[in-house]
Protein backbone atom coordinates (compact mmCIF):
# COMPACT_ATOMS: atom_id res chain seq x y z
CA UNK A 1 0.00 0.00 0.00
CA UNK A 2 1.71 3.26 -1.02
CA UNK A 3 1.88 6.45 1.36
CA UNK A 4 -0.60 8.47 -0.34
CA UNK A 5 -3.56 5.78 0.03
CA UNK A 6 -2.58 5.40 3.40
CA UNK A 7 -2.64 8.73 4.11
CA UNK A 8 -6.00 9.14 2.41
CA UNK A 9 -7.39 6.34 5.03
CA UNK A 10 -6.41 7.99 7.95
CA UNK A 11 -7.96 11.51 6.66
CA UNK A 12 -11.21 9.61 6.26
CA UNK A 13 -11.08 9.03 10.59
CA UNK A 14 -11.43 12.63 10.21
CA UNK A 15 -14.85 13.07 8.45
CA UNK A 16 -18.31 12.26 9.33
CA UNK A 17 -20.78 12.73 6.90
CA UNK A 18 -23.76 11.64 9.07
CA UNK A 19 -23.15 13.42 12.01
CA UNK A 20 -25.83 13.36 14.70
CA UNK A 21 -24.46 15.59 17.42
CA UNK A 22 -24.87 19.92 17.36
CA UNK A 23 -27.69 19.45 14.84
CA UNK A 24 -30.58 22.60 15.14
CA UNK A 25 -33.63 21.16 16.18
CA UNK A 26 -36.10 24.18 15.79
CA UNK A 27 -38.12 23.02 18.56
CA UNK A 28 -35.53 22.95 21.23
CA UNK A 29 -35.13 25.25 24.06
CA UNK A 30 -31.52 24.34 24.85
CA UNK A 31 -29.24 27.17 23.44
CA UNK A 32 -27.40 26.20 20.22
CA UNK A 33 -23.61 26.43 19.70
CA UNK A 34 -22.61 28.76 17.55
CA UNK A 35 -18.89 28.89 17.25
CA UNK A 36 -16.61 31.34 15.70
CA UNK A 37 -15.88 29.15 13.07
CA UNK A 38 -19.67 28.43 12.04
CA UNK A 39 -20.26 32.13 11.76
CA UNK A 40 -17.39 32.16 9.18
CA UNK A 41 -19.10 29.23 8.02
CA UNK A 42 -22.13 31.17 7.00
CA UNK A 43 -19.94 34.18 6.02
CA UNK A 44 -18.46 32.47 3.61
CA UNK A 45 -21.70 30.02 2.21
CA UNK A 46 -25.29 30.02 4.03
CA UNK A 47 -25.69 26.62 2.07
CA UNK A 48 -22.65 24.91 3.73
CA UNK A 49 -23.90 26.16 6.68
CA UNK A 50 -27.45 25.35 6.62
CA UNK A 51 -26.03 21.38 5.53
CA UNK A 52 -23.71 21.16 8.21
CA UNK A 53 -25.63 22.73 11.45
CA UNK A 54 -29.21 21.25 10.52
CA UNK A 55 -28.22 17.99 8.52
CA UNK A 56 -24.92 17.36 10.38
CA UNK A 57 -23.59 17.54 6.65
CA UNK A 58 -19.97 19.02 7.17
CA UNK A 59 -17.28 19.95 4.64
CA UNK A 60 -15.00 17.59 4.58
CA UNK A 61 -11.79 19.04 6.74
CA UNK A 62 -8.18 19.36 5.75
CA UNK A 63 -5.45 18.29 6.81
CA UNK A 64 -4.25 19.44 10.27
CA UNK A 65 -2.01 21.82 10.96
CA UNK A 66 0.64 20.39 12.59
CA UNK A 67 3.68 22.80 11.91
CA UNK A 68 1.29 25.37 12.57
CA UNK A 69 0.14 24.27 15.84
CA UNK A 70 3.70 23.51 17.31
CA UNK A 71 4.40 27.80 16.22
CA UNK A 72 1.03 28.69 18.34
CA UNK A 73 2.33 26.07 21.63
CA UNK A 74 5.76 27.93 21.49
CA UNK A 75 4.05 31.79 21.34
CA UNK A 76 2.08 30.88 24.07
CA UNK A 77 4.92 29.38 26.61
CA UNK A 78 7.03 32.64 25.27
CA UNK A 79 4.20 34.96 26.41
CA UNK A 80 3.00 33.00 29.04
CA UNK A 81 6.73 33.51 30.78
CA UNK A 82 6.01 37.06 31.06
CA UNK A 83 2.60 36.90 31.66
CA UNK A 84 3.68 35.41 34.91
CA UNK A 85 6.08 37.85 35.42
CA UNK A 86 3.62 40.88 34.19
CA UNK A 87 6.49 42.26 32.27
CA UNK A 88 6.51 42.89 28.00
CA UNK A 89 7.56 40.53 25.83
CA UNK A 90 10.34 41.19 23.10
CA UNK A 91 8.39 41.55 21.00
CA UNK A 92 5.95 44.18 22.49
CA UNK A 93 9.17 46.36 23.69
CA UNK A 94 10.30 45.47 19.56
CA UNK A 95 6.82 47.43 18.60
CA UNK A 96 6.52 50.04 20.91
CA UNK A 97 3.04 48.58 22.22
CA UNK A 98 1.81 50.00 25.18
CA UNK A 99 0.87 46.35 26.49
CA UNK A 100 2.09 43.36 28.67
CA UNK A 101 0.64 40.37 28.74
CA UNK A 102 -2.88 39.95 30.54
CA UNK A 103 -2.99 37.70 33.54
CA UNK A 104 -5.88 35.80 34.86
CA UNK A 105 -7.48 32.32 36.15
CA UNK A 106 -9.31 32.04 33.24
CA UNK A 107 -6.56 32.35 30.31
CA UNK A 108 -6.37 28.53 30.17
CA UNK A 109 -10.22 27.87 29.82
CA UNK A 110 -10.37 30.93 26.90
CA UNK A 111 -7.65 28.71 25.02
CA UNK A 112 -9.38 25.35 26.01
CA UNK A 113 -11.60 24.00 22.37
CA UNK A 114 -14.35 22.72 25.08
CA UNK A 115 -15.01 26.08 27.19
CA UNK A 116 -13.80 29.33 25.14
CA UNK A 117 -15.14 32.69 26.11
CA UNK A 118 -18.57 32.17 25.62
CA UNK A 119 -22.08 34.20 25.74
CA UNK A 120 -25.48 33.31 24.97
CA UNK A 121 -27.42 36.05 22.46
CA UNK A 122 -30.85 36.19 24.03
CA UNK A 123 -32.55 37.14 20.78
CA UNK A 124 -31.56 33.88 19.39
CA UNK A 125 -31.07 31.35 22.03
CA UNK A 126 -27.47 31.13 20.05
CA UNK A 127 -24.66 30.01 23.01
CA UNK A 128 -21.59 32.28 21.03
CA UNK A 129 -18.25 30.66 21.35
CA UNK A 130 -14.71 31.67 20.76
CA UNK A 131 -11.39 30.12 21.34
CA UNK A 132 -8.20 32.63 21.73
CA UNK A 133 -4.65 32.82 21.48
CA UNK A 134 -3.71 35.77 23.57
CA UNK A 135 -5.28 38.74 25.37
CA UNK A 136 -2.84 41.49 26.04
CA UNK A 137 -3.83 44.76 28.36
CA UNK A 138 -3.07 48.33 27.90
CA UNK A 139 -1.95 51.35 30.27
CA UNK A 140 -5.85 52.36 30.08
CA UNK A 141 -6.53 48.57 31.28
CA UNK A 142 -8.58 47.81 28.39
CA UNK A 143 -7.79 44.39 27.00
CA UNK A 144 -6.28 43.98 23.48
CA UNK A 145 -7.40 40.84 21.68
CA UNK A 146 -4.21 38.86 19.73
CA UNK A 147 -4.14 35.83 17.54
CA UNK A 148 -0.97 34.09 16.40
CA UNK A 149 -0.60 33.53 12.61
CA UNK A 150 2.20 30.82 10.61
CA UNK A 151 3.12 30.73 6.91
CA UNK A 152 5.83 30.44 4.56
CA UNK A 153 5.62 33.05 1.92
CA UNK A 154 8.56 35.20 -0.07
CA UNK A 155 6.49 38.86 0.30
CA UNK A 156 5.96 40.53 3.68
CA UNK A 157 3.21 38.52 5.74
CA UNK A 158 0.10 41.25 5.83
CA UNK A 159 -3.63 41.56 5.86
CA UNK A 160 -4.27 42.79 2.45
CA UNK A 161 -5.39 39.53 0.63
CA UNK A 162 -8.89 39.13 0.33
CA UNK A 163 -9.39 35.77 1.95
CA UNK A 164 -7.72 37.64 4.88
CA UNK A 165 -11.27 38.85 5.60
CA UNK A 166 -12.09 35.67 7.62
CA UNK A 167 -8.72 36.73 10.00
CA UNK A 168 -10.73 40.20 10.91
CA UNK A 169 -13.49 38.45 11.78
CA UNK A 170 -12.26 36.20 13.76
CA UNK A 171 -10.66 38.72 15.83
CA UNK A 172 -14.12 40.68 15.31
CA UNK A 173 -15.89 38.15 17.22
CA UNK A 174 -13.84 37.86 20.31
CA UNK A 175 -13.97 41.83 20.74
CA UNK A 176 -17.45 40.99 20.88
CA UNK A 177 -17.35 37.67 23.26
CA UNK A 178 -15.35 39.65 25.84
CA UNK A 179 -17.60 42.96 25.29
CA UNK A 180 -20.45 41.28 26.13
CA UNK A 181 -19.09 39.53 29.49
CA UNK A 182 -18.33 43.00 30.25
CA UNK A 183 -14.63 43.77 29.48
CA UNK A 184 -13.25 46.59 28.67
CA UNK A 185 -11.51 45.57 25.06
CA UNK A 186 -9.39 47.63 22.88
CA UNK A 187 -10.75 48.38 19.19
CA UNK A 188 -7.04 47.29 18.75
CA UNK A 189 -6.13 43.85 17.72
CA UNK A 190 -2.82 42.31 16.92
CA UNK A 191 -1.59 39.58 14.31
CA UNK A 192 1.74 38.24 15.71
CA UNK A 193 2.26 36.72 12.51
CA UNK A 194 4.81 34.00 12.19
CA UNK A 195 6.20 33.32 8.19
CA UNK A 196 9.08 30.74 8.03
CA UNK A 197 12.46 31.92 6.21
CA UNK A 198 12.46 29.19 2.96
CA UNK A 199 15.68 31.04 1.45
CA UNK A 200 18.48 29.82 3.78
CA UNK A 201 21.42 27.38 2.36
CA UNK A 202 20.37 24.64 4.31
CA UNK A 203 17.49 23.34 6.60
CA UNK A 204 20.00 22.31 9.26
CA UNK A 205 17.31 20.60 11.41
CA UNK A 206 15.41 24.00 12.28
CA UNK A 207 13.13 26.18 10.58
CA UNK A 208 14.08 30.36 11.62
CA UNK A 209 10.80 32.65 11.70
CA UNK A 210 10.50 36.50 10.81
CA UNK A 211 8.26 37.64 13.21
CA UNK A 212 5.96 40.45 12.68
CA UNK A 213 3.24 41.88 14.64
CA UNK A 214 0.73 43.36 12.23
CA UNK A 215 -1.97 46.16 14.41
CA UNK A 216 -6.00 45.81 12.67
CA UNK A 217 -8.83 47.78 14.35
CA UNK A 218 -11.72 45.62 14.35
CA UNK A 219 -15.39 46.84 14.00
CA UNK A 220 -18.04 43.93 15.74
CA UNK A 221 -20.96 46.27 14.30
CA UNK A 222 -21.66 43.12 11.85
CA UNK A 223 -22.25 40.61 14.33
CA UNK A 224 -25.64 41.03 15.85
CA UNK A 225 -27.30 41.14 12.60
CA UNK A 226 -24.80 38.54 11.44
CA UNK A 227 -26.86 36.13 14.25
CA UNK A 228 -30.15 37.18 13.18
CA UNK A 229 -29.50 36.21 10.27
CA UNK A 230 -28.29 32.75 10.77
CA UNK A 231 -31.17 31.99 13.18
CA UNK A 232 -33.20 32.94 10.50
CA UNK A 233 -31.40 30.46 8.21
CA UNK A 234 -31.61 27.88 11.26
CA UNK A 235 -35.36 27.94 11.44
CA UNK A 236 -35.76 27.48 7.72
CA UNK A 237 -37.26 24.14 6.31
CA UNK A 238 -35.49 25.35 2.83
CA UNK A 239 -31.92 25.11 2.23
CA UNK A 240 -30.10 28.50 0.86
CA UNK A 241 -29.68 28.51 -2.55
CA UNK A 242 -25.73 27.56 -4.22
CA UNK A 243 -23.41 30.29 -3.67
CA UNK A 244 -21.76 30.90 -7.27
CA UNK A 245 -18.43 31.67 -5.41
CA UNK A 246 -18.50 28.48 -3.22
CA UNK A 247 -16.33 25.70 -4.70
CA UNK A 248 -17.82 22.94 -2.63
CA UNK A 249 -21.50 24.28 -3.90
CA UNK A 250 -19.78 24.25 -7.23
CA UNK A 251 -18.34 20.28 -6.79
CA UNK A 252 -21.44 19.49 -5.55
CA UNK A 253 -23.78 21.07 -8.60
CA UNK A 254 -21.17 19.85 -11.36
CA UNK A 255 -21.01 16.25 -9.59
CA UNK A 256 -24.88 16.18 -9.58
CA UNK A 257 -24.96 17.37 -13.01
CA UNK A 258 -22.90 14.63 -14.14
CA UNK A 259 -24.15 11.76 -12.35
CA UNK A 260 -27.43 12.85 -13.86
CA UNK A 261 -25.86 12.69 -17.35
CA UNK A 262 -24.12 9.17 -16.68
CA UNK A 263 -27.56 8.19 -15.36
CA UNK A 264 -29.44 9.04 -18.69
CA UNK A 265 -27.07 8.05 -20.63
CA UNK A 266 -27.60 4.58 -19.37
CA UNK A 267 -31.47 4.56 -19.20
Amino acid sequence: MNLLKLNFIKMSQYYNPNRTTNIFNPNSKTPFNMSRSKIELFKSCPRCFYLDCRYGIARPPGFPFTLNNAVDTLLKKEFDTHRVAQSKHPLIEEYNIDAIPFKHKDIDAWRNRWQGIQHIHKPTNLLVKGIIDDIWINSDKELIIVDYKATSKNAEVSLDADWQISYKRQVEVYQWLFRKNNYKISDTTYFVYCNGDANKKAFNKKIEFDIKIIPYKGDDNWIEQTLLDIHKCLLSDKAPDMSDDCDYCRYRKQAALKSAQEMKKNL
